[in-house]
C-alpha cells in the first residue's frame, strides 16, 4: 500500500507479527520517505520507541490512550508534518531559482539579461557576451544554444587565447594533409564540426589579426577554406563571442578590427559581476555547499559569513565556487570557519 499511495501520517505498533514496527518503519522510510511515522508502544518498551525515533520515527504515543488524547496528539503531529512539507516545498522553489539548467540568480538585472538572451536565442544573430572572468559567459552561451532551435545540434567552444596563431586558424577552419609541419592528415575545423549548431569563440579579444580577417569573411558569407586548400566550404553555424575585455578599447588600441566588432555585436549582453548582485551571494553559497557537501550537513559560522558577504569577489562566481569547495574539504566538523579561507 505504501508503494501505491501517499500517506501523511502512519501509526505503527511496536509489537506486531510477522514483522514488528521497527521493520515496518524501515520499509516505510524506503517506500514513502515523506510519510510521518508515529510508534505506538506499551510502557515496558519505551526504550525501543526512543530507538525508533533515532531511526526516523517522528514521535511515539504510549498505550493505553483515549480518543481525545489521540486527537490532540494527532493534531500536533499533523501540524509538524505540514511544516516539514512546507520546508520541502521551499527547497523545491530554491532549486527552481536555477534558470534553465545552469543559472542560479534572484538578481533583477541578471534575470533581465537572461530574459533578453532567451528572446534572441531563436534568431541567427551573432551575440557578443562581455563580462569579467568568472561571471558565467560560457554558461550564458550554452543557455542561448539550449533555448534555440539548434539545441539538438553541436555546441562547440574554442578558446582564442589558448592556441598560437598558426594552430588557431587550423583549429577554426581545418587543414589538409601537408599544409604545415605536423599536418599528417586532413582535419575538419571547429566550424565544420559545429555545422547546424553553435560555436562559442571565447576571449575573442585575443584573436590575431590574420584570423580576424578570415572570421569576418565567414560572418559575412558563412564560407571558408581549410588551411592549404582552395575549395570553398559553406556551413550553417551561429556564432557567439565572449570577452572579458572592452572590445571598444581593443578597437582604439588597434588589436580589434572595427568591422569585425560590428559583425559580432549584432546583439550584446554584458554580465554583471558578483559584487553588483548582492542578492545572489547567500543563495549561491548555499547552492555550492549543497553541491560539494553531498549528504553532509554543513553550516557557515557568523565570522565566516561576514567575510564571505563583505569580500568583493574579483573572480566572481567561479572564485566563490572554488572557495566553498575548499572549505568543505577542511570543514570536518561541519562548520565553515574563517581559517579555511585562502589568504586573500
Amino acid at each position: 500500500v505504501l508503494s501505491e499511495k501517499d500517506f501523511d501520517i502512519a501509526y505503527f505498533d511496536l509489537k506486531m507479527t510477522p514483522i514488528d514496527g521497527m521493520q515496518l518503519l524501515k520499509e516505510c522510510k524506503q517506500k514513502s520517505p515523506n510519510t510521518t511515522v508515529v510508534i505506538i508502544t506499551a510502557h515496558g518498551s519505551i526504550e525501543s520507541a526512543v530507538e525508533a525515533i533515532k531511526n526516523g520515527a517522528e514521535d511515539f504515543i504510549q498505550k493505553p490512550f483515549d480518543v481525545t488524547e489521540f486527537q490532540i496528539f494527532t493534531d500536533r503531529v499533523f501540524n509538524h508534518h505540514q511544516l516539514k512539507k512546507e520546508i520541502r516545498s521551499l527547497r523545491t522553489q530554491l532549486d527552481e531559482i536555477k534558470v534553465g539548467s545552469q543559472f542560479i540568480t534572484r538578481s533583477p538585472a541578471m534575470l533581465k539579461q537572461l530574459d533578453f538572451a532567451r528572446e534572441v536565442a531563436d534568431s541567427n544573430l551573432s551575440v557578443l557576451i562581455e563580462g569579467e572572468s568568472g561571471t558565467g559567459k560560457e554558461m550564458l552561451a550554452q543557455f542561448i544554444h539550449d533555448n534555440s532551435g539548434r539545441s539538438s545540434q553541436p555546441f562547440i567552444r574554442v578558446s582564442c587565447a589558448a592556441l598560437p596563431e598558426t594552430l588557431l586558424e587550423s583549429e577554426l577552419f581545418g587543414h589538409i594533409k601537408g599544409s604545415f609541419t605536423g599536418a599528417q592528415k586532413d582535419r575538419a575545423g571547429r566550424f565544420e564540426v559545429a555545422d547546424g549548431g553553435t560555436i562559442l569563440l571565447d576571449e575573442i579579444g585575443e584573436l590575431p589579426h590574420s584570423v580576424q580577417v578570415k572570421l569576418l569573411r565567414f560572418l559575412q558569407s558563412r564560407e571558408f577554406e581549410r588551411v592549404g586548400e582552395n575549395i570553398t566550404r559553406k556551413v550553417d553555424v551561429r556564432v557567439i563571442a565572449a570577452t572579458n575585455r572592452k572590445l571598444k578599447d581593443a578597437i582604439k588600441d588597434g588589436t580589434m578590427r572595427e568591422d569585425l566588432y560590428y559583425r559580432l555585436n549584432a546583439v550584446r549582453i554584458e554580465l554583471s559581476p558578483l559584487r553588483q548582485r548582492p542578492e545572489d551571494l547567500l543563495i549561491l553559497i548555499q547552492h555550492f555547499i549543497k553541491k560539494f557537501s553531498k549528504e553532509k550537513q554543513v553550516e557557515v559560522s557568523n565570522e565566516a559569513l561576514k567575510l564571505l558577504t563583505t569580500y568583493r569577489w574579483p573572480g566572481n562566481v567561479r572564485e566563490l565556487e572554488n572557495v566553498i569547495e575548499r572549505c568543505i574539504v577542511f570543514a570536518k566538523d561541519g562548520i565553515i570557519k574563517p581559517e579555511y579561507f585562502p589568504e586573500e
